[in-house]
Protein backbone atom coordinates (compact mmCIF):
# COMPACT_ATOMS: atom_id res chain seq x y z
CA UNK A 1 0.00 0.00 0.00
CA UNK A 2 2.76 2.43 0.83
CA UNK A 3 4.25 1.78 -2.62
CA UNK A 4 1.35 2.54 -4.28
CA UNK A 5 0.34 5.87 -2.43
CA UNK A 6 4.36 6.86 -2.39
CA UNK A 7 4.30 6.32 -6.84
CA UNK A 8 0.95 8.02 -6.55
CA UNK A 9 2.39 11.22 -4.90
CA UNK A 10 5.36 11.43 -6.91
CA UNK A 11 3.17 11.26 -10.42
CA UNK A 12 0.68 13.99 -9.00
CA UNK A 13 3.46 16.36 -7.68
CA UNK A 14 6.37 15.65 -10.29
CA UNK A 15 6.34 19.48 -11.37
CA UNK A 16 6.02 20.75 -7.75
CA UNK A 17 3.08 21.88 -5.61
CA UNK A 18 2.53 22.52 -2.00
CA UNK A 19 3.80 19.82 0.95
CA UNK A 20 1.33 17.81 2.29
CA UNK A 21 0.94 18.45 6.03
CA UNK A 22 1.51 14.72 6.71
CA UNK A 23 3.96 12.23 5.29
CA UNK A 24 2.71 9.58 3.11
CA UNK A 25 3.25 7.09 5.73
CA UNK A 26 1.23 9.28 7.98
CA UNK A 27 -1.44 9.21 5.52
CA UNK A 28 -1.43 5.35 5.09
CA UNK A 29 -1.51 4.77 9.45
CA UNK A 30 -4.18 7.71 9.93
CA UNK A 31 -6.49 5.57 6.92
CA UNK A 32 -5.85 2.36 8.59
CA UNK A 33 -6.31 3.61 12.15
CA UNK A 34 -9.83 5.30 10.81
CA UNK A 35 -11.03 1.90 9.01
CA UNK A 36 -9.90 -0.73 11.92
CA UNK A 37 -10.83 1.32 14.70
CA UNK A 38 -13.61 3.48 13.74
CA UNK A 39 -12.49 6.40 15.39
CA UNK A 40 -13.68 10.11 14.80
CA UNK A 41 -12.07 12.08 12.64
CA UNK A 42 -11.57 14.89 15.49
CA UNK A 43 -9.68 12.06 17.76
CA UNK A 44 -7.39 11.11 14.46
CA UNK A 45 -7.20 14.82 13.86
CA UNK A 46 -5.74 15.50 17.74
CA UNK A 47 -3.55 12.56 17.55
CA UNK A 48 -1.70 13.27 14.26
CA UNK A 49 -1.68 17.21 14.92
CA UNK A 50 -3.95 18.29 12.11
CA UNK A 51 -7.46 19.61 11.05
CA UNK A 52 -10.28 17.36 10.82
CA UNK A 53 -11.06 18.65 6.78
CA UNK A 54 -7.15 17.58 7.11
CA UNK A 55 -8.48 14.08 8.17
CA UNK A 56 -11.16 14.20 5.69
CA UNK A 57 -9.63 14.91 2.59
CA UNK A 58 -6.51 12.51 4.03
CA UNK A 59 -8.93 9.21 4.05
CA UNK A 60 -10.84 10.46 1.03
CA UNK A 61 -7.28 10.88 -1.44
CA UNK A 62 -5.88 7.05 0.09
CA UNK A 63 -9.33 5.61 -0.76
CA UNK A 64 -9.03 7.02 -4.20
CA UNK A 65 -5.72 5.98 -5.14
CA UNK A 66 -6.12 2.41 -3.70
CA UNK A 67 -9.03 1.92 -5.30
CA UNK A 68 -7.43 3.18 -8.63
CA UNK A 69 -4.78 0.83 -8.20
CA UNK A 70 -7.10 -2.33 -8.16
CA UNK A 71 -4.69 -4.42 -6.55
CA UNK A 72 -6.68 -4.14 -3.01
CA UNK A 73 -10.26 -4.28 -4.67
CA UNK A 74 -12.30 -7.01 -3.37
CA UNK A 75 -14.34 -8.90 -5.89
CA UNK A 76 -18.31 -7.88 -6.50
CA UNK A 77 -21.45 -9.43 -5.48
CA UNK A 78 -21.87 -11.52 -8.49
CA UNK A 79 -18.64 -12.42 -8.50
CA UNK A 80 -18.90 -13.91 -4.76
CA UNK A 81 -22.43 -15.76 -6.07
CA UNK A 82 -20.67 -17.34 -8.85
CA UNK A 83 -21.20 -21.01 -8.65
CA UNK A 84 -17.38 -21.40 -8.48
CA UNK A 85 -17.23 -19.75 -5.32
CA UNK A 86 -19.66 -21.82 -3.44
CA UNK A 87 -17.30 -22.87 -1.34
CA UNK A 88 -15.18 -20.05 -0.21
CA UNK A 89 -15.61 -17.99 2.89
CA UNK A 90 -15.48 -14.55 3.85
CA UNK A 91 -15.22 -12.61 7.26
CA UNK A 92 -16.25 -9.45 7.79
CA UNK A 93 -15.35 -6.93 11.10
CA UNK A 94 -18.36 -5.59 12.60
CA UNK A 95 -17.44 -4.64 15.84
CA UNK A 96 -20.27 -2.37 17.61
CA UNK A 97 -19.53 0.82 19.51
CA UNK A 98 -21.75 1.60 22.03
CA UNK A 99 -23.63 4.98 21.71
CA UNK A 100 -24.06 7.00 24.39
CA UNK A 101 -27.17 8.72 24.92
CA UNK A 102 -28.80 10.89 27.88
CA UNK A 103 -31.52 9.04 30.17
CA UNK A 104 -34.85 9.98 30.19
CA UNK A 105 -36.15 11.14 33.40
CA UNK A 106 -38.55 13.95 34.88
CA UNK A 107 -35.66 16.52 35.19
CA UNK A 108 -34.94 16.08 31.52
CA UNK A 109 -38.12 15.59 29.98
CA UNK A 110 -40.40 18.93 28.71
CA UNK A 111 -43.31 19.16 31.64
CA UNK A 112 -46.80 19.65 29.34
CA UNK A 113 -49.26 21.81 30.61
CA UNK A 114 -51.99 20.71 32.85
CA UNK A 115 -55.09 21.37 31.61
CA UNK A 116 -56.10 22.29 28.49
CA UNK A 117 -54.82 24.38 26.16
CA UNK A 118 -55.83 27.78 27.40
Amino acid sequence: MLGVLTAAYQECHRKGGRRPKLSVGDQLSLTLQYWREYRTMAHLAFDFGVAKSTVSDTIILVENVLIQNGTFHLPGKKALLSKENTGRKLAVDVTESPIERPKKNRKNGIQARKGGIQ
